[in-house]
């Protein structure tokens, strides 16, 4: 939700740069790393990592083996120079390529994806924020469907997203057999309508859905006990 403006984020154990990336480190992928239940993963995937922001924090939080797939060239360079300088770069492995065309054997305890999802807006200038910022190249069915195929029967596969595209987001993933188990409505400040989702879902259809709100600020730089409580470990002045 909240861009970062420098060519560099700072965190309290790693640095992402983000200067050769359409998409900056944001708020975004920051609660999607942040709030994902990794407690039990051995292996994650990362649809879309952009800067390697999502991977290297769930990195930071488990002792699971990533694999982290960017379709851009520029951004996914950035994200292994990004992995390299981390006490984890021998747990990431960060490949350039099209998750249409990623073919693995073996399935993933944890998928995670701050994916694309501008269907609607006009599309920038820019080709490559254009290709981050939109589903033109990669839509939430063939997200969907996809991760459906690489996900282990016990994993589970999360999300963050426009809160006003739920329904469509669990109508396509019903189609393949994959449940809500837990959302967290994820809202800018009090007294405003939730703005993202953070959602998680597995084959599990009789698990009971876990729903709960999280307001990311009380006032303009001042965060919440929540959003603080969340995200500490990361970082630098919370």
């Amino acid at each position: 939700m909240f861009p970062m403006p420098n060519s560099y984020f700072q965190f309290k154990q790693f640095t992402v740069w983000h200067d050769k990336c359409a998409m900056k480190v944001g708020t975004d992928g920051v609660l999607l790393g942040a709030w994902t239940d990794v407690s039990d993963a051995t292996s994650v995937l990362d649809i879309g990592t952009g800067t390697g922001l999502v991977a290297l924090m769930i990195a930071q939080r488990c002792s699971a083996e990533i694999i982290a797939i960017e379709i851009d060239e520029n951004a996914a360079g950035q994200a292994v120079e990004n992995v390299k300088r981390t006490p984890w770069n021998n747990r990431i492995s960060v490949e350039n390529k099209d998750f249409k065309d990623f073919n693995y054997s073996e399935q993933f305890d944890r998928i995670v994806s701050n994916p694309p999802y501008f269907t609607d807006s006009l599309l920038s200038p820019n080709e490559k924020r254009t290709m981050a910022r939109h589903t033109n190249e990669l839509t939430f069915t063939e997200l969907i469907e996809g991760a459906a195929k690489l996900l282990a029967p016990d994993g589970e596969f999360s999300l963050i997203i426009p809160n006003d595209a739920l329904f469509k987001i669990t109508e396509i993933a019903s189609r393949v057999g994959l449940y809500p188990v837990r959302q967290t409505n994820v809202i800018p400040k009090p007294g405003s309508p939730p703005k993202r989702a953070l959602i998680s879902f597995s084959f599990n259809k009789n698990k009971n859905l876990e729903t709960e709100e999280l307001v990311v600020e009380l006032a303009r730089h001042q965060y919440s006990p929540e959003y603080i409580s969340l995200t500490k470990e990361f970082y630098l002045k919370m």
